[in-house]
């Protein structure tokens, strides 16, 4: 199971133990279910008030490269909307199926099997 260690400048660090590979838990769900007062509004994807910053945190004697689920179509546009992402990172994305900004959607992103770090 991955930890997620959510930090805000307001707020205490807090790490909690979530479960991986449902294809339902985002990062909001994860983080309203345990108390951790990440902003949102639509909770579709549309609004860019739950965006965070991620950071994938290795485990001891691994490496990672990926960062959880990638991009949604909702979740790209908002990104370019807000300048999060350039037309070249959303293209490179989608040709090689990797995640190349730290900024998401909490309410988009869908956890996996790794550690996190969710700026908030």
């Amino acid at each position: 199971m991955p930890n997620i260690t959510f930090s805000s400048p307001i707020h205490r660090d807090k790490t909690v133990y979530a479960v991986a590979g449902s294809h339902t838990q985002t990062i909001l769900k994860i983080a309203k279910e345990n108390h951790i007062p990440i902003d949102f509004s639509c909770q579709d994807g549309e609004c860019a008030t739950c965006m965070v910053k991620v950071t994938p945190l290795a485990r001891q004697g691994t490496r990672t490269e990926t960062m959880a689920s990638r991009l949604t179509d909702k979740e790209l546009i908002v990104l370019r909307e807000h300048k999060k992402v350039t037309a070249d990172e959303v293209e490179r994305m989608r040709v090689e199926d990797v995640v190349t900004t730290p900024w998401r959607l909490a309410c988009q992103l869908i956890l996996r099997d790794e550690d996190l770090l969710v700026e908030y």
